[in-house]
């Protein structure tokens, strides 16, 4: 396969990279953090060309990127109010949430009964997620190997392994989202990262 390259800014990068995820297959664009490799949510083949051309462990889930809230509707079955106050707060942003998945979803996205979800504050991925609707999203890198910052460093790991890799120059590499699990009553933090465990605490018990 050859890999294709394209200006993030180009008129007919989002729409070209619509057809490639329609068709089923992988994308790598920028995010507010690293260059994300993506594919449809719902298409067990794509999925599982994300695992073989990372050289990724099938056990380990992967996470959801949307542009609006509206897209969860597909994705996982209701979450606490709670949820939505941090939603409220912090998306665009470095927060990932653990939220109840749909029980239709291929298992190739999550084995388990939450799913992860995050809205990234980045225009080129929120252009890209207005038109494709969710996105099934992990770094795009070989396993064990360096995030790319830029659309070059994608190519020197994932090139023939991917189908469109859409160039939005290098990216200050920004810290890991922040991962709250509100799959229960309470909230469980899984990762820090920009955003204080104190302020979820403070936001979630508001009244």
């Amino acid at each position: 396969m050859k890999t294709q390259l394209i200006a993030a800014a180009h008129p007919d990068a989002i729409a070209l990279a619509c057809e490639v995820i329609r068709s089923g297959g992988l994308i790598a664009f920028p995010t507010d953090t690293l260059y994300g490799l993506g594919c449809d949510p719902h298409l067990p083949s794509a999925l599982q060309r994300i695992y073989a051309a990372k050289g990724r462990a099938m056990s380990k889930a992967i996470p959801v990127l949307i542009s609006h809230p509206e897209q969860l509707t597909d994705l996982v079955s209701g979450f606490p109010e709670q949820a939505g106050r941090l939603m409220e707060m912090w998306w665009p942003g470095a927060l990932t949430l653990v939220l109840p998945k749909i029980p239709d979803l291929p298992p190739d996205l999550t084995p388990y009964p939450g799913l992860a979800v995050r809205m990234p504050d980045h225009p080129v991925a929120l252009a890209l997620l207005d038109q494709t609707g969710s996105l099934a999203v992990t770094s795009a890198n070989l396993s064990d190997h360096e995030n790319p910052t830029d659309a070059q460093g994608v190519l020197a790991q994932l090139d023939g392994l991917v189908d469109l890799v859409l160039d939005g120059g290098t990216l200050s590499g920004g810290q890991a989202s922040t991962i709250v699990d509100c799959l229960g009553s309470e909230p469980k933090l899984l990762r820090e990262g920009p955003i204080s465990f104190s302020a979820i605490l403070e936001r979630w018990n508001a009244t």
